[in-house]
């Protein structure tokens, strides 16, 4: 003999369960949330392929521990990576006598503190040479150089062109105890424009560590290895320092080091 059909409605089964009937049915909005997050990220990342959860999170205006969810979750990684390799320290001079004045200064304002320093690139079968002057305070690269040799008048150009595009020179100049450096020829230049200099301690590098840190990711997102030919590689060159001045995101400023700078002036004026 059949059992009679038992029907058990939805405010029953809610009411079994000790639940409200409205659960029953409820869809989960998360994975849709999730979606419209990482195809978000996914354009930033496709602009700034170098970008990590930090710069994204700033980029798009969000949390960055949302951001870092979605990314694991999705399994996002940036197409370009930092590797580490190993950096010899500088033992092959003896230490000058010149303190680090930058060392704990911390400018509130543009043109006090500037730091010099210079990178390599191997093309077509010799070494390129970059040097470059940061102001400190807004990040900003302000001056360049690009020379197949790593030469006194490599930096000094280099410092020249800093002082030709901000129209002055800072109180304190920056460096290493790189021999360019410590030269003196490049004494000489600090004392015309009344510069005091500034060296890291020997074998000290994270003592010039915003150029570290401008080098490091720079030669990172600037892959120089795609290009083959020399004139390749110096017009990348000038458009990784024209990203990393006017679009990238520095992580400290909120924002590219050009548009910092430009709301200091803006604001100066304004007062």
């Amino acid at each position: 003999m059949n059992q009679p059909t038992v029907t058990t409605t939805k405010t029953q089964l809610a009411h079994e369960l000790g639940i409200a009937r409205q659960t029953l049915y409820y869809q989960p909005v998360q994975p849709k949330k999730d979606e419209q997050l990482k195809q978000q990220i996914v354009s930033v990342m496709a602009a700034h392929p170098a970008y990590g959860h930090r710069r994204i999170a700033i980029a798009l205006g969000l949390n960055k521990k949302s951001i870092l969810r979605v990314m694991n979750l999705c399994g996002l990684r940036p197409r370009i990576r930092r590797k580490h390799p190993h950096k010899p320290l500088d033992e092959g001079t003896a230490p000058t006598s010149i303190p680090n004045l930058g060392y704990k200064l911390c400018p509130l304002q543009p043109n006090v503190l500037w730091a010099g320093d210079f990178t390599y690139f191997w093309n077509e079968d010799r070494f390129i040479y970059l040097a470059t002057v940061i102001d400190v305070y807004t990040r900003e690269v302000i001056g360049w150089h690009i020379a197949n040799h790593h030469t006194t008048d490599l930096i000094q150009r280099a410092f020249s062109d800093a002082a030709a595009r901000r129209g002055t020179t800072p109180q304190i100049f920056h460096s290493d105890q790189g021999s360019e450096y410590t030269s003196q020829l490049f004494m000489v230049m600090l004392y015309y424009y009344d510069v005091q200099p500034s060296h890291s301690t020997k074998s000290s590098p994270w003592q010039n560590g915003f150029q570290e840190s401008l080098y490091s990711q720079f030669k990172l997102e600037l892959q120089a290895d795609q290009y083959p030919e020399r004139g390749q590689l110096m017009a990348a060159i000038y458009q990784q320092l024209h990203y990393y001045n006017t679009k990238r995101i520095h992580t400290a400023l909120k924002m590219a080091p050009l548009q910092f700078f430009q709301h200091y002036v803006l604001n100066k004026q304004v007062i």
